[in-house]
């Protein structure tokens, strides 16, 4: 098992509801129900990666972009597989 895995998201917030929605310009597509307002859209991302891969919220972290639409979040304790999997990539 890795320490951890990396991917590259883009971030829509204020979306009808939270999915992930293919691809956009090589990063994963993610739409957000969450506003990006006082943090609430990271906080959504964070939560729903970490739901998607079954793991704690506490092992997601966005590492770049914090107040940007592209993201690269790192999630501990999954493989790079497991992870593209866990958001439909493979």
């Amino acid at each position: 098992m890795a320490d951890s895995a990396r991917i590259n998201v883009y971030v829509q917030p204020r979306a009808s509801k939270t999915v992930v929605a293919g691809m956009h310009d090589g990063c994963v597509k993610i739409r957000l129900a969450a506003p990006p307002v006082d943090g609430a859209a990271n906080a959504a991302l964070v939560e729903f990666v970490a739901e998607q891969v079954s793991v704690a919220k506490s092992r997601v972290r966005i590492t770049a972009g914090l107040t940007s639409r592209r993201k690269t979040v790192e999630v501990d304790g999954v493989t790079s597989e497991e992870l593209a999997g866990a958001l439909s990539l493979s």
